[in-house]
């Protein structure tokens, strides 16, 4: 299966990652054997160089480059945190309008070592499901816009379960129950989605930015509660 290109040049595609796909082999692949690279180098006809990464878990924006010089300049985009990555969550609870999270988190398996960690949150929408919870008739929801400022692994959804609000959907450091409430509603996935991705284009140097669309059962989840999302950025336009 082709993954749907959101944006593509000569340079540099900015293509939708499902959710359940792998973007490459890892010690946490056990005996997967199907990988978005192997699909996008295919699919291109070309090599590619992965400029990040997403959790098998999580779908939406990820981007690539086609030679080696235009990989060398975003990778230095990156580590100047000049790419804006723009996260949908949907979360346990309440949260407060706007938060940030600064909590240390080390690297995942076999890198115990702890290093800074910032997300950025904005509350978008509020819902209830009618669902009894720790005492109260209903049970809260809500939609969050993420953005993390640095790059730790699994970092969104760890720093939501540092602050008690639980990733729905998210098997590994989630809350079970509300998970199952997602699931009887035709909810199975994690509800983490790579929305909007701002790059400085390697060539041109403009200001790139790029919308994955939200659809399938995340889409399913925000119809739950009637939520809207705010209006586009101007998806795979230079800006």
């Amino acid at each position: 299966m082709q993954l749907p290109v959101l944006y593509e040049d000569a340079w540099l595609a900015v293509v939708d990652k499902p959710a359940g796909l792998m973007v490459h082999d890892s010690v946490l692949a056990a005996d997967e054997t199907d990988f978005a690279a192997d699909r996008l180098r295919e699919q291109f006809g070309r090599s590619i160089f992965l400029v990040h990464r997403l959790d098998r878990a999580t779908s939406g924006c990820l981007l690539l480059a086609f030679d080696r010089d235009s990989a060398s300049a975003l990778g230095k985009a990156v580590m100047a945190q000049q790419l804006d990555k723009r996260y949908l969550a949907v979360c346990r609870g309440w949260p407060e309008e706007a938060f940030t999270i600064d909590h240390p988190l080390d690297g995942g398996p076999g890198k115990p070592q702890k290093k800074p960690a910032v997300t950025r949150f904005r509350r978008l929408a509020t819902g209830e499901l009618p669902v009894p919870s720790a005492g109260h008739p209903t049970s809260r929801y809500a939609l969050l816009e993420c953005e993390p400022v640095t790059g730790r692994f699994r970092q969104i959804r760890r720093h939501l379960k540092h602050a008690s609000h639980h990733l729905i959907g998210d098997t590994s450091h989630g809350d079970g129950r509300h998970n199952r409430e997602f699931r009887m509603r035709g909810v199975h996935r994690m509800l983490l989605h790579a929305w909007q991705l701002g790059f400085p284009h390697p060539q041109t140097g403009a200001r790139m930015e790029v919308e994955a669309p939200v659809s399938g059962e995340f889409a399913r989840a925000i119809e739950l509660f009637g939520w809207s999302l705010p209006a586009a950025t101007g998806s795979s336009a230079e800006r």
